[in-house]
């Protein structure tokens, strides 16, 4: 057993060592970037950014975008999800590729084909004035609301194709059983649904979190230099000022709030489970 375990072993090593200076030490010295000072390492890098208001406020709006896309994503996801798995096999599978087809089409097409939805002379505006809610064209571009727009249309298929797993990975009769011994369609979601499919949950709520966090085609188009998230702001510090420091910060930054969502989304998860 040790024999074979020590030749497993052996046989992953050269692998590991790839990964590790291909993957792990350029991240490590980016990081890095943001503790090294001329007197040694230190955090005042990332006093600096914190004490900065603009930074404070586009931190906020990134992260409280990324839970947003996160919450409505699950909220769609589930009813989608649900809908999918209750279908004939073959009406399931057309289903199942529909919701994969966004997925093909690059990130950038996508995004820009929300300009011409949003625009002042677009689709929602030309709807708005035809049923007589606005006499004008409202803004909608370069806002906080076309970036949540974005960002929910670019994300929202990996919640629902996980879900779809997990829900395929559910006993069929447990819904059955829960209303045959009274419950409603709310307890039987809050009670059996959400706790045998947290797994789901937990793995498209990282998805989406940290593809809200990490996108910068999105943010970048649709709001542009009036909407700044952390990524827009990363680019700028790189290619604007040149500050490798402050893009140091803002990658760590970008990294521990994604472990910190999986952490969190596992511990409410396992809680749920408990209770």
């Amino acid at each position: 057993m040790f024999q074979n375990r020590a030749e497993a072993l052996a046989l992953a090593l050269p692998a590991a060592i790839f990964a590790a200076a291909v993957f792990l030490v350029p991240v490590f010295i980016l990081l890095s970037e943001g503790f090294r000072t001329a007197d040694g390492w230190a955090f005042q890098a990332y006093v600096d950014f914190f004490f900065d208001p603009l930074n404070r406020a586009v931190f906020r709006r990134t992260l409280k975008l990324g839970a947003l896309v996160t919450v409505v994503s699950a909220i769609i996801g589930y009813a989608a999800a649900f809908a999918i798995v209750n279908l004939p096999a073959n009406s399931k599978g057309h289903m199942i590729n529909l919701v994969i087809l966004p997925l093909m089409i690059s990130p950038v097409a996508r995004t820009y084909a929300w300009i011409v939805i949003l625009g002042r002379t677009g689709m929602v505006n030309e709807l708005l004035k035809l049923v007589g809610l606005t006499d004008a064209p409202i803004r909608i571009l370069f806002s906080e609301t076309a970036v949540f727009i974005g960002l929910l249309q670019l994300f929202l298929p990996l919640m629902i194709i996980s879900l779809i797993s997990a829900l395929e990975n559910m006993p069929k009769d447990v819904i059955a059983a829960s209303r045959v011994l009274g419950a409603n369609w709310l307890q039987v979601f809050w009670k059996v649904i959400l706790p045998l499919t947290k797994e789901g949950l937990v793995v498209g709520g990282t998805l989406v979190f940290t593809g809200s966090l990490t996108a910068y085609i999105t943010p970048a188009i649709l709001g542009g230099s009036k909407v700044l998230m952390l990524e827009t702001l990363l680019y700028q510090q790189v290619t604007v000022s040149n500050n490798f420091v402050a893009a140091s910060v803002i990658a760590f930054i970008l990294i521990v709030m994604s472990f910190a969502a999986n952490i969190l989304l596992k511990r409410i998860a396992t809680a749920r489970n408990k209770t």
